[in-house]
């Protein structure tokens, strides 16, 4: 049975509407799904564009159309993978998400849910549009930024990490508002994560320096020695 590719956050009632009109599944291009190389990307660019572009070629044949985040809410590559992918001969519905006017009560990322859970189901809530109640916490550590390619990384935070970034604003329902995407709470040690090669590197890098946090990228597989960084930064904050 075909699917709806997406990628980005798309508005919720856009994916509605296809997965209704088209009584199909959906699946997200973004995240890792094993797929061969299709060499289309540099070498050294960033991984979760590769993915995007990776997982389309690799599941072309079950793929009715493809949903793509081309605005603010996303960066120039998205735009330039839903330009490649036109090019390629799939359907393509752009998509420029400028969030909703009032922005969500945060309920995922200030829980005590596990780091690496909040993560997947605040990504979650693109396609399904519903969050449960948890309970909520004081942060002891934060988390900025997108969810990374190698979620494993996040098994190394506490449960009374926060989530701030772009992930956040997904939460928010305001995946293009820059203001909260630059938000951080005050006094709260906080690790700045950028896909290598992104363009969001600039705004991590700023941030941590600014806020007193580290600063840390990866591309691929997170190696030893940024989990190590993790860790200590952990232990001293």
């Amino acid at each position: 049975m075909k699917k709806i590719g997406y990628y980005g956050h798309p508005p919720y009632s856009v994916i509605n509407r296809f997965r209704r009109e088209l009584n199909q599944g959906l699946i997200d291009l973004d995240v890792d799904l094993d797929s061969p190389d299709s060499k289309i990307v540099p070498e050294t660019y960033c991984q979760i564009i590769t993915n995007i572009l990776n997982n389309a070629m690799h599941l072309r044949n079950e793929l009715s159309l493809v949903i793509a985040s081309v605005g603010e809410e996303k960066c120039d590559a998205g735009r330039f993978a839903a330009a490649i992918l036109k090019d390629l001969g799939f359907t393509v519905i752009e998509t420029r998400n400028k969030g909703i006017l009032t922005p969500r009560k945060l309920n995922i990322a200030t829980s005590t849910l596990p780091l690496k859970e909040k993560v997947v189901k605040i990504m979650d809530t693109v396609n399904t549009g519903r969050k449960e109640s948890y309970t909520q916490c004081k942060p002891t550590l934060g988390f900025w930024g997108v969810p990374p390619h190698d979620l494993s990384i996040l098994e190394h935070f506490p449960d009374s990490t926060h989530v701030y970034g772009w992930t956040r604003c997904v939460e928010a329902g305001r995946p293009s508002d820059l203001q909260l995407e630059m938000y951080v709470e005050p006094g709260v040690p906080t690790i700045f994560f950028s896909q290598a090669f992104c363009a969001k590197e600039q705004l991590a890098k700023y941030l941590a320096e600014k806020h007193g946090g580290l600063y840390i990228d990866a591309h691929g597989e997170v190696t030893n020695s940024t989990i190590a960084k993790v860790e200590a930064f952990i232990k001293l904050g």
